[in-house]
């Protein structure tokens, strides 16, 4: 069976998942029975049964819906699931079409012009930030996105009838993004991780390399300056992005606002200056996000206004540099980075942002082989903290690993301010300590103690 038009049923194996609850919303909207299995009730599933979506939380097959037929039903798993998972054997003795999210995301992708963004870190802001610009212009666009939209309340736009374009990230994990044919392609980053899966970095370059070479005919790619990707692979028209560095989209002009905490830039293209750009969310890192995803828009074709619109009215994503409370001395920010990369760029644009204030850091690792294939950049990264708190490592989809645990971190960290406690005693610990700016980092549960510290910072004031 190769037609999505013959498919009446989707389950979904681990459908709580960002990418996969946004599968499940799509095709609950085309007209499918959706149900599905997840290891974890969230706020996620939560919203999905609400919309009317099954979820239940127990791997028993009793739970598959019986009236189904197989021959009209497909089932998506995600590769995070379990060798062992129950529903995934018993679908794999059916007659029903069985295939990762990887591939259900390409075949829907792949009708539509796709504008595929990726990179090692990024994609969720610059795809979020690229779909709010394109629903300003006449073409308007779909999204799947790997985080909720604050502007949208979803990780699903639903695409107007007439648009040509969908927006998707483009997931080097396990190799998924080469399930796309995008016809306007992004890089953000190639920086070594999922070693677990490549290998070495040399694997990563490889696969980008792959992925880049399939954009669509009279397509065009858009790389970060500085990105060491061989574009000869791709028959792409290419076209660079920066934050400040030359480049054919950059900012120029950047500076605070007058008002503090905010972003003012005038945005080079290769048709020229679009000026007063300006981005309502903070984070220079993001500013660097905005020059990509307005490429993006750009190319796509939307106007100067639309960009300009879009920029302004960008609210952000839950877990991007999620301001979760601001107060006259206390301000509290919540992030998914969790490479360290990511762990310095998030802290760098902290800094940048409130200059002269200590910055307090809690950092989750998250996979014990990630934590033990960067524990020395962790380190330098988290060395950059006024004040370092560690947790234990959130294992997802591993076993540990003998020898490897937050720990390993703590152990080669420079920083005489640094603590490691369990999660639930984190709150306690920032009673303790004086507080300026606090900042949680992690893509595990990091983000399940947000309130509590908010409490705490409350009652500081």
């Amino acid at each position: 069976m190769s037609d999505l038009q013959k498919i009446k049923n989707v389950y979904f194996l681990g459908i709580g998942g960002i990418g996969m609850s946004a599968l499940a919303r799509y095709f609950k909207y085309t007209g499918r029975n959706v149900a599905g299995y997840d290891r974890t009730q969230t706020a996620l599933t939560d919203a999905l049964q609400a919309e009317g979506i099954d979820v239940h939380f127990e791997d028993n097959i009793r739970h598959i819906p019986s009236n189904w037929n197989p021959v009209e039903t497909l089932a998506i798993y995600t590769p995070a699931l379990p060798d062992d998972n129950k529903e995934l054997s018993w679908f794999m003795e059916k007659p029903t079409w069985l295939i990762k999210r990887a591939k259900a995301l390409g075949m829907v992708c792949n009708e539509r012009n796709c504008v595929a963004v990726s990179g090692t870190h990024g994609k969720t802001t610059v795809s979020t930030m690229t779909a709010t610009i394109l629903r300003k212009s006449k073409a308007g666009c779909g999204a799947f996105l790997g985080g909720v939209s604050k502007n949208f309340r979803n990780n699903l736009l639903l695409p107007p009838e007439n648009s040509p374009w969908i927006v998707a990230e483009a997931d080097e994990f396990d190799r998924s993004f080469l399930n796309l044919f995008p016809q306007l392609a992004l890089v953000t980053s190639v920086d070594a991780d999922h070693l677990d899966i490549y290998g070495d970095k040399a694997k990563i370059e490889e696969s980008f390399e792959k992925f880049i070479s399939q954009i669509k005919p009279g397509g065009k790619l858009v790389v970060k300056k500085g990105v060491e990707l061989d574009t000869s692979k791709t028959q792409a028209e290419v076209f660079s992005y920066s934050l400040s560095e030359n480049a054919d989209f950059n900012a120029v002009n950047l500076h605070l606002s007058s008002e503090g905490g905010h972003y003012c830039f005038d945005l080079k293209t290769p048709d020229g200056i679009i000026t007063h750009c300006k981005l309502n969310y903070p984070g220079l890192v993001n500013v660097e996000n905005a020059v990509g995803a307005s490429a993006l828009a750009f190319l796509a074709g939307a106007s100067a206004d639309d960009i300009k619109s879009g920029l302004e009215e960008y609210q952000g994503v839950l877990r991007r540099f999620d301001v979760k409370f601001k107060s006259e001395t206390q301000i509290y920010i919540d992030d998914y980075a969790h490479h360290p990369a990511e762990l310095k760029a998030v802290i760098g644009s902290v800094k940048a942002l409130y200059p002269n204030r200590k910055v307090t850091g809690i950092f989750q690792p998250h996979l014990y082989s990630r934590t033990r294939d960067f524990a020395d950049d962790f380190a330098a990264s988290l060395d950059l903290l006024d004040e370092a708190v560690l947790v234990p490592i959130y294992p997802a989809r591993e076993e540990p690993i003998a020898g490897v645990s937050s720990e390993l971190i703590l152990g080669k960290m420079k920083n005489e301010h640094k603590f490691l406690v369990e999660k639930s005693d984190v709150p306690g610990l920032l009673k303790e300590r004086e507080t300026d700016v606090v900042l949680t980092m992690g893509a595990g549960n990091i983000d399940g103690i947000s309130e509590q510290i908010i409490e705490v910072l409350k009652n500081k004031n």
